[in-house]
């Protein structure tokens, strides 16, 4: 067998119109870190900074086609999963990763920036029952975290909510604390050997935050398809996003959430390479 020397992603979400976030944040990110991309669509969005105005879901067939047409050819390193938005859909990938020998990353997609809902509130049990368990990173939000364990109050203890996610199955959970109100965002990483990480930034005065938690899940798999360790690449990619969040205010994208700056590090101050 040769030496694969391009580290690969995959990204398994929805389509942005708006180019903010899903797909399109997921493939800026792996460009970003030096990653190779391929993605599986499973929805198209009709979406802008401001509002999701439709949700087209892709036929499960053509979702599954596509992912046995990436790993069938390409050696795929780490699966990135994002927005499923149906039971029957999150069942379908489940079953259509289950011989995926790499690393699966799952953002469990549940509402936009905008507030509006992007998985059926029947498919949260699918999403424990069949896909969490099979998944070696979980990244929800906050308000993800409470939803997944039945808790509509955040009250329960950020590092409580991470020990009953990880008894749902999930090798590895990291709770994203952007939904908070403190002058800092603390992220909660507890790994499978029940080591307790906490990432501290500042938080950022900014509306410009489409896309984070995309960008993050995306981030995190791009650094894991080039080999670091989980906290490692956890690390590396919340340093990413706060400097991606810094930058957002440069870009001037929308009317609404703008998104983030997935290539601040690549481009000038006007967008020149």
């Amino acid at each position: 067998m040769t030496t694969q020397s391009t580290p690969i992603a995959l990204t398994i979400a929805g389509s942005d119109s708006g180019g903010g976030a899903g797909i399109q944040a997921d493939l800026k990110a792996f460009s970003a870190h030096g990653v190779y991309g391929a993605s599986v669509i499973t929805a198209v969005t009709a979406q802008n900074t401001q509002h999701v105005t439709a949700v087209h879901p892709i036929p499960i067939d053509v979702v599954t086609k596509q992912i046995d047409a990436v790993l069938s050819d390409i050696e795929v390193d780490v699966i990135k999963i994002g927005m499923l938005f149906s039971s029957s859909l999150i069942e379908a990938v489940a079953n259509a990763i289950r011989d995926f020998k790499g690393l699966v990353v799952l953002d469990p997609v549940m509402v936009a920036k905008s507030g509006d809902r992007l998985l059926q509130e029947d498919a949260v049990s699918a999403l424990k029952s069949a896909l969490i368990p099979r998944v070696d990173l979980l990244t929800p939000n906050l308000p993800e975290a409470a939803a997944l364990l039945g808790d509509s109050s955040t009250a329960m203890p950020v590092v409580l909510q991470a020990s009953n996610l990880l008894s749902l199955g999930a090798k590895n959970v990291l709770i994203k604390g952007g939904h908070g109100t403190e002058d800092v965002c603390s992220d909660l990483l507890l790994l499978q050997d029940e080591q307790v990480i906490t990432l501290d930034t500042p938080r950022i005065a900014t509306t410009n935050t489409h896309g984070t938690g995309c960008t993050y899940s995306s981030s995190i798999a791009a650094c894991l398809a080039k080999g670091m360790s989980m906290a490692q690449a956890v690390t590396a990619s919340n340093a990413y996003l706060h400097e991606a969040i810094i930058q957002a205010d440069t870009l001037q994208i929308g009317q609404g959430h703008g998104p983030v700056h997935h290539f601040h590090h690549m481009w000038g101050q006007h967008g020149e390479a």
